[in-house]
């Protein structure tokens, strides 16, 4: 063991971060990630002496002595260049959360740099979604992509869905194209990484997009988070014309993301639906959950906002299906 350790200094950091995972794996890890509002509360207990140490280090990104820690894990983490050091302590610089049958690397807490990589409640409700709809009507698909793919989830989780299809990852955040190859090694899948903001860059034939946008006003503008005006509503709004531009006939988009409320109105729903009829397609819309990231009402954005839903939409190419 001492040994192959010791090895560890010639690999790469996405080596690293692999068999990171791995370990964890190995050490039955399990993690579910939390809101930010959830997160912060957590973290204000002083709960670090007794609890499951890496669930509290790779989980709640705590920050602990070096001798609490098992060898494996910060010998890793330092092959990875991803530990920081905080006085007498250190803190990961990437957190492990799971969803489903996989663990994912994604950023560490709080997500504030405009290249963070979040994962949390919303991808979960995002797997969840278009597994059903994939589950509900099954069809043979050559070419998934995953727009917005951030850690990778979406792909990785709905794999299962699509035997034998070309994987594609879209994202314009380096750092998560680097965790999604990584998350999606460890899951032994070979996927095509995608450096881009939009589907411009993706060559081929398209018969699904799976998308989960930003989808909040968020005035620091990043990456993961940023929806751009009408509350946040503009990017989904831009992904979902381009997928019906590229899709072939037959093909599908399903699309996660969050619609704010406006004097009890769904604004999302008939501005998405006009786009896509408009762009030969064809539009299933329903609500997810009807109230979600509730704090965000306290910021000035939205001052007018009743809620936030999250919201689902299958949208379909019209005209003839290929198998």
């Amino acid at each position: 063991m001492l040994r192959a350790l010791s090895r560890l200094a010639l690999v790469s950091a996405e080596e690293a971060l692999l068999g990171l995972l791995r370990h964890l794996e190995s050490q039955r890890y399990d993690f579910v990630a939390t809101t930010p509002a959830t997160h912060e509360r957590v973290l204000a207990r002083d709960e670090t002496d007794g609890a499951d140490r890496l669930r509290a280090f790779f989980g709640w990104n705590r920050a602990f002595r070096p001798e609490q820690l098992p060898v494996p894990v910060l010998t890793l983490l330092r092959a990875a260049r991803s530990l920081a050091a905080e006085g007498d302590r250190v803190r990961s610089g990437v957190r492990v959360a799971r969803l489903g049958d996989r663990l994912f690397l994604h950023s560490a807490f709080p997500t504030d740099s405009p290249d963070a990589v979040f994962f949390g409640p919303d991808t979960h409700r995002f797997v969840r979604f278009a597994g059903q709809v994939l589950a509900a009507d099954p069809r043979p698909v050559s070419h998934l992509v995953d727009l917005g793919a951030g850690s990778g989830a979406g792909a990785i989780a709905l794999a299962g869905h699509v035997p034998g299809a070309r994987l594609t990852l879209v994202d314009r955040n380096p750092e998560a194209l680097r965790l999604a190859g990584i998350n999606a090694r460890a899951a032994g899948l070979a996927v095509n990484l995608v450096e881009a903001g939009s589907l411009s860059a993706v060559d081929g034939e398209i018969d699904l997009v799976i998308a989960n946008p930003p989808f909040m006003a968020d005035a620091a503008g990043r990456a993961y988070r940023d929806g751009g005006g009408r509350h946040g509503a503009d990017l989904s709004l831009a992904w979902a014309g381009e997928a019906a531009r590229r899709l072939k006939p037959g093909g599908r988009l399903i699309l996660y993301t969050g619609a704010a409320i406006v004097g009890g109105e769904d604004r999302m729903e008939p501005a998405l639906c006009a786009l896509l009829a408009g762009l030969g397609c064809t539009c299933s819309y329903e609500v997810i959950d009807v109230d979600i990231f509730g704090e965000e009402l306290d910021r000035p954005a939205y001052r007018n906002v009743d809620r936030i839903a999250a919201v689902g939409l299958v949208a379909e190419k019209t005209g003839a299906r290929t198998s």
